[in-house]
């Protein structure tokens, strides 16, 4: 009985070393694989590209990315504060004016696409067509509902500087309701209120909860929706992971991820076209 008795103890405390040494090895793996942290908006996100994308990326360099999916201004922050690697956003203003801070070494346009107004089939307030600052004037005129991001994103920057050429700055007609929030959750608001809302035609064609919703002005040049991508500068944050990030913004502006990122697409449509110029 001692003998089987021993035995058992040793096997238990084999067992116990074995998984031990198990667990380490995989931290240790863990810890080995590459990483980078890129901030971006919530379009590249909730489209869906990044999830078709990252995957090609782990697969052509093995370095993980981690997404902190935020409105453009909010990435940006997280740049000035040295909180990510890699900004991924679409404000072109605001993107060159970070590089001209010193936050960010360069930046490099990845791809388009362009903003459309979405809003009831009805269209109460007779918006339809090509001009979106046409558009605005007479939502504002008919007091419509109106969901704006209000999160200081690239689609709500681009949303105030169509109300600015309006003429209606700051818009604060009584149905006009900012959100704060990102543009998965404003597209919803906009569905069960039957409101009007501007949204990223990428975020919208991934969108499946439209009930009456549809696209009502589409076309005018000033919907061009540009996306820039840019490594944090190590000069101001030493702790950003320079080869990983400039590794990650090399590939999304070379034509391997280029041709990714013409490749997403729902339904057959196209979400993003790439134009990267170094």
């Amino acid at each position: 009985m001692n003998s089987i008795t021993t035995m058992a103890r040793k096997f238990k405390s084999l067992r116990a070393a074995a998984l031990v040494s198990l667990a380490l090895s995989a931290t240790i793996s863990i810890a080995q694989t590459p990483s980078v942290v890129v901030a971006s908006t919530t379009s590249t996100e909730q489209s869906g590209l990044f999830g078709y994308l990252l995957p090609e990326f782990k697969k052509a360099s093995g370095i993980d990315v981690k997404v902190v999916a935020v409105g453009t201004g909010q990435a940006l922050d997280m740049g000035r504060r040295g909180d990510a690697d890699v900004l991924f956003v679409h404000d072109q203003v605001a993107e060159e004016k970070i590089v001209a801070e010193g936050f960010a070494v360069k930046r490099f346009p990845v791809m388009y696409n362009d903003f459309v107004l979405v809003g009831p089939v009805a269209d109460p307030a007779k918006t339809k067509g090509n001009d979106i600052v046409e558009a605005l004037k007479k939502l504002n005129a008919a007091n419509a509902n109106f969901i704006s991001r209000g999160d200081k994103s690239g689609t709500h920057a681009a949303e105030l500087r169509y109300w600015k050429t309006a003429g209606v700055e700051p818009p604060a007609f009584a149905n006009y309701k900012a959100c704060g929030c990102g543009m998965g959750p404003a597209l919803n608001m906009a569905a069960s209120t039957g409101g009007y809302v501007l949204a990223d035609r990428g975020t919208w064609l991934s969108f499946k909860n439209r009930a009456d919703l549809t696209i009502l002005v589409e076309g005018d040049k000033r919907l061009f929706n540009q996306y820039g991508v840019m490594l944090v500068n190590p000069a101001k944050h030493p702790k950003t992971k320079v080869a990983e990030g400039q590794k990650f913004v090399d590939w999304v502006i070379s034509p391997a991820g280029q041709a990714v990122i013409a490749g997403y697409q729902i339904n057959g449509q196209q979400l993003f076209f790439p134009n990267a110029t170094k």
